[in-house]
């Protein structure tokens, strides 16, 4: 898969990377135990594009389907306007505090629906973005995408050769990420001195992971591992290919410290790797630190 060139690049252009430098974000939410949950994993079909993209069908506020990226480097949910009329997003929408990067809105879903799936109050924006519009031009109508507020609700596995993805909910509830990037444009625009907080997490696992712009493989490779760490201690090994944690994809490393960051000291999660060719599961034990 051709990661390298992810939608949330695009976005990043005039978001200032703020996945990662947000200020003033709320701290991370615990995810509620997978058992407690109740769900069962719901198997939905994607489209793979040239472009290495993932496209799915979804329905907003009952109007659809639609054809969208899901893309797990978005930090926001986004439709074109064709779309937001349709499923009648306009109507008594606020002005986005981010005119000058195009948004006619920022919106609430009432309902948005991936197959059987559906997500309530899902916040997104409104906005013709160039790159999704060029896309569509070549690669048949894309809608918008769909990120981090829908699917990170989810443990989510995906199957690249059956081009399938496995939601299982989690229980866990994501905070409105575009709140707080108004906050950090609306401080650099007024020349606040107050540095960005960056996500750091207190479970400590003990391993260097790394992925080169040329590596279109699913997952990282384990460049490091840490002696009497708790990579160490799980079996992780120099030269694994890391290909879930908990159940969560990492294809790249910000899916990996996203999930990091997600996940509590003294909480056993799996790993899922590829070493020398076969798939193995792993069981690892964060530890606490700062």
């Amino acid at each position: 898969m051709k990661s390298a060139f992810s939608m949330a690049a695009a976005i990043g252009f005039w978001a200032c990377h703020f996945a990662v430098t947000v200020a003033d974000s709320p701290p991370a939410q615990a995810v509620k135990p997978l058992e407690k949950t109740g769900e069962k994993p719901v198997v939905i079909p994607f489209e793979m594009l040239k472009s290495g993209h993932m496209a799915v069908a979804v329905k907003v506020n009952g109007k659809g389907p639609y054809r969208v990226i899901f893309d797990t480097g978005a930090p926001i949910n986004l439709f074109n306007n064709k779309l937001a009329k349709e499923a009648g997003l306009l109507k008594d929408a606020p002005k986005s505090l981010l005119p000058f990067v195009g948004t006619v809105a920022e919106v609430k879903v009432k309902e948005l629906q991936l197959g059987t799936e559906k997500a309530a109050n899902q916040p997104a924006i409104v906005m013709d973005h160039p790159l999704v519009e060029l896309m569509s031009k070549r690669l048949g109508p894309l809608y918008g995408i769909v990120g981090f507020p829908f699917f990170a609700r989810y443990k989510m596995v995906l199957d690249y050769q059956k081009q399938t993805l496995t939601l299982t909910p989690n229980g866990y509830k994501p905070a409105n990420v575009m709140k707080s990037l108004e906050a950090t444009v609306l401080q650099s625009a007024a020349g606040s001195s107050q540095a960005p907080k960056v996500l750091s997490p207190s479970a400590q696992w003990g391993f260097v992971a790394v992925k080169k712009s040329d590596d279109e493989d699913a997952g990282v490779e384990v460049r490091n591992v840490f002696a009497g760490s708790a990579a160490a201690a799980a079996g992780l090994k120099k030269g694994d290919r890391l290909l879930t944690v908990d159940g969560r994809w990492t294809d790249s490393l910000n899916d990996v410290y996203e999930i990091a960051g997600h996940l509590k000291p003294g909480v056993t999660v799996p790993l899922a790797i590829r070493r020398n060719g076969k798939s193995m599961t792993l069981e690892i034990k964060p530890r606490a630190g700062l």
